[in-house]
């Protein structure tokens, strides 16, 4: 098959549909001021100081609209470290995403430690130490250290994938798909924000509710779809910085021999697969005794997560434009020197 006419924003917005509702939150956009005027032009504004460019495509990235579909009913002081764990995501990302696999270890130690509060920003020797710094405190004002614990699981979950990729990266070695769907479920980091619904509900589910495999199947399946999605958006961004190697559509291309349009195909078939089985434990959920309201909820903000990442990001330039950091300047940051 041809890739000629092949619009994946077309298949995204046309293919790709869920049965959940989508809302906003109404703090977005003072968020949003927040997030480029205080964070990328203030307390960060010495990690790209010297690249005001580059800035302003983070800015265009609106990553507390982002965060306003996933989180529509917090209060603009729950939702502010929702926000900058979002911009975190996106540095983190970026800053490391040229890294050697054993760098990440370190980071990814000293990342931990200062969540777990372990460790001062300042003696953790990485760049993002004072962001990691500042959302431990904002989030112990509203959950318990528990919830926080749990939170801090799911980030080193998030490195292990990372790690994992650039593995393959270096190796220029492509996972089988399965395995690729496996460490992509932790490198999409939507993990730790599923744990976040406790700071917007105010709802903090015991212990037993969590490790249940049915609550446990069912963020396995919102991280899948996610990445599904995911994928096909940032195919040619993945292809301009030799990411290709776990990215699923590019993964699936090469491991049955496709072209670009069959393997986003495939994408959806198994995109599609995983949301049926969603919604089927979605309308059949256990009988959870005085939680049940709480769990229901739970999975239902969590459904708005899906619909909520389609709906912002086909609009945004970083996924549909070139509006995303080269290799040549993250390896220049990630070379001079720290603030002082």
């Amino acid at each position: 098959m041809s890739n000629e006419n092949f619009n994946t924003l077309e298949l995204l917005r046309d293919k790709f549909r869920y049965p959940f509702p989508t809302l906003k939150n109404p703090h977005a956009d003072q968020l949003q001021e927040v997030t480029e005027n205080q964070w990328i032009d203030g307390e960060y504004l010495w990690l790209y100081e010297q690249n005001p460019d580059l800035r302003e495509k983070y800015k265009k990235t609106k990553t507390a609209h982002i965060a306003a579909q996933w989180f529509p009913t917090a209060s603009p002081e729950r939702f502010k470290p929702i926000c900058r764990l979002m911009l975190w995501t996106l540095y983190n990302d970026d800053l490391y995403e040229e890294s050697e696999p054993e760098d990440i270890g370190y980071v990814h130690a000293q990342s931990i430690a200062i969540l777990s509060g372990e460790i001062s920003a300042a003696d953790s020797g990485i760049p993002l130490g004072a962001m990691l710094a500042t959302l431990r405190q904002e989030l112990l004002q509203f959950i318990p250290q528990e919830s926080v614990s749990r939170f801090t699981q799911m980030i080193s979950k998030y490195f292990i994938g990372l790690e994992t990729e650039l593995k393959y990266k270096k190796n220029k070695a492509y996972p089988s798909v399965s395995e690729c769907i496996a460490l992509r479920e932790n490198s999409i980091c939507l993990y730790p924000f599923l744990q976040l619904t406790e700071l917007e509900t105010g709802i903090v589910l015991p212990k037993e509710i969590h490790e249940h495999p049915v609550i446990i199947r069912l963020q396995a399946l919102a991280c899948h779809l996610v990445t599904f999605f995911n994928e096909v958006q940032s195919v040619l961004k993945d292809e301009a910085t030799d990411s290709v190697y776990y990215n699923i559509v590019k993964v699936i291309q090469h491991e049955h021999q496709m072209s670009l349009k069959e393997a986003c195909l495939e994408d959806l078939r198994l995109h599609n697969e995983d949301l049926k089985e969603f919604t089927t434990l979605q309308a059949s959920l256990p009988d959870f005794g005085i939680w049940q309201d709480a769990v229901v909820n739970w999975v239902h903000y969590m459904s708005m997560v899906l619909s909520g990442w389609k709906n912002i990001s086909t609009k945004l330039d970083r996924y549909n434009k070139t509006e995303f950091p080269s290799a040549l300047e993250l390896k220049e940051r990630l070379s001079q020197s720290q603030p002082q």
